[in-house]
């Protein structure tokens, strides 16, 4: 346990939301687990039991309540760069279910390097049930949540939260919910959500520095891909997914609700098949999983003023995020957005959308990889950064390097350093945006010089282990400060 019961009893009464996804609370009198916002009557203290995670509620024959919602509370943010096998493996887990990939528990002890057996006892001990557990809780609130807020039909939400038949689609839902999957969407709609086209609601733990985050992706927007509304607090953009052999093409809207400590995302009905997959990138981008009360004690040792909520903004795909990058090597954010723009002007795929303004898609791997270095080469961007482009577009294309927050750290890193082109800080920076490392440290870059006032990188590197195990946070904050400084 993260608390003991009393304390945890304590956070429930206080609906404290510092730990909200942190513990849950079973209450033994109605059979039903809920988050410690949850706004409804407290239960008395004899009748519950605190959990460290969802799975442990249900693996304990408690299901999730209609009103709280437990599917969208945040989840644990990664700790620092030596991640325990048991927490990778669950990052694996979750991201094959809502990307809608094959799972097999083998597959992912082969790429951590350890027997399928020794994976099952260290997930056991980590996490307090079995991998089938782990992996049955996530699939059931994926799919109580698209039916919950959205107007797909059943069998569509069978599909997307990665089960191959309707019919054990229902057999799990009577199993562990005891109801059917049409009377649970009518019951989650008359108590949380009367409307079926209502937003996707995801969850984050206060406080949370929304004006840093969308400044930050407003000053790197592209046109045509991006649009950045600080009055409505709303970020928009084009996407692509590939989903069971096509390419899916839309748009998703991004809204900030400081008050329900919310993010309501909106997506295209093109994208409907992949919400899965958006709702886990969404969480990813805007680092609606991390914890302030870890995070902002270390980022009061920076010398600029402490902005309580730091956050580290992430990108919707793990490709595009490492193609900026790479073209903001050696020069400012407004020449690697110029550049960037070139990019998607020439290679990127026109789309329609009923955004005014968003017109394009950030061209994908493939697109780069068959290019030829002389139309790449007339935008603009220098010979070697072509290099980088095209060999990071072939390596991404043919599958050798995975972009995304379940990759392997290490072996990720490794492979992107053997790249033409790309060096430390480049791998540093995407390890940053498009894997999610919380303890990236891009020694090198001038914008990290510039606030601690040297140019001395290894003098840096040692003022910055104090700010362990989220260094990457603090490479954000002092971009923030740079940039927004008088």
């Amino acid at each position: 346990m993260v608390l003991d019961p009393d304390a945890a009893y304590q956070a429930l009464l206080a609906r404290d939301a510092r730990f909200d996804g942190r513990l849950f609370v079973g209450v033994t009198s109605t059979g039903v687990y809920c988050r410690p916002v949850c706004r409804v009557r407290t239960p008395q203290r004899a009748h519950c039991r605190f959990f460290d995670n969802r799975a442990q509620a249900e693996a304990a024959a408690f299901r999730p309540c209609l009103k709280c919602r437990p599917e969208i509370a945040p989840g644990l943010s990664q700790m620092d760069s030596s991640q325990a096998l048991a927490d990778t493996a669950a990052r694996w887990i979750e991201h094959a279910v809502h990307s809608g990939e094959p799972l097999a528990l083998p597959a992912i002890a082969a790429r951590l390097g350890v027997t399928d057996r020794h994976l099952r006892r260290i997930f056991q001990a980590r996490h307090g049930v079995a991998p089938r557990d782990h992996l049955a809780t996530q699939r059931l609130l994926l799919a109580k949540q698209l039916l919950t807020d959205t107007a797909l039909p059943v069998t569509q939400v069978a599909l997307a939260s990665g089960f191959d038949s309707l019919r054990r689609f229902n057999a799990a839902f009577a199993e562990r919910y005891r109801l059917n999957p049409t009377a649970l969407r009518r019951a989650g709609q008359s108590a949380a959500s009367p409307r079926t086209d209502a937003p996707l609601r995801l969850a984050w733990r206060p406080p949370y520095d929304i004006e840093a985050v969308l400044g930050f992706f407003a000053r790197r927007a592209i046109a045509g891909v991006e649009q950045v509304d600080a009055d409505s607090l709303t970020l928009r953009r084009t996407l692509a997914r590939h989903h069971r052999g096509q390419v899916l093409a839309g748009w998703i809207a991004l809204r900030f609700v400081p008050e329900r400590h919310e993010v309501h995302l909106e997506a295209a009905p093109a994208l409907s098949p992949v919400l899965g997959a958006l709702m886990q990138q969404v969480r990813q981008a805007l680092d609606l999983d991390a914890d302030p009360a870890l995070i902002d004690p270390v980022m009061a040792l920076l010398p600029v003023p402490l902005r309580p909520g730091a956050r580290l903004p992430g990108g919707l795909d793990g490709f595009e995020s490492a193609v900026r990058v790479v073209l903001g090597q050696q020069v400012t954010v407004q020449a690697a957005r110029t550049l960037t723009q070139r990019l998607v002007q020439r290679f990127g795929t026109p789309v329609a959308t009923p955004v005014p303004g968003l017109t394009h898609l950030f061209p994908d791997a493939a697109t780069l990889a068959s290019a030829t270095p002389e139309d790449i080469g007339t935008l603009g961007i220098v010979r070697q950064r072509v290099r980088a482009l095209q060999a990071l577009a072939a390596a991404v294309d043919a599958g050798r390097i995975a972009l995304h927050r379940a990759a392997p750290l290490q072996a990720t890193l490794d492979a992107l350093r053997a790249l033409p082109g790309i060096g430390d800080w480049t791998a540093q920076v995407i390890a940053m945006r498009a894997l999610a490392w919380p303890d990236a440290w891009p020694a090198t870059d001038i914008g990290l010089m510039n606030a601690l006032g040297t140019r001395d990188a290894r003098a840096i590197t040692t003022l910055a282990e104090a700010w362990r195990p989220w260094r990457a946070y603090a490479v954000l904050r002092l971009w923030h400060h740079l940039e927004t400084a008088p």
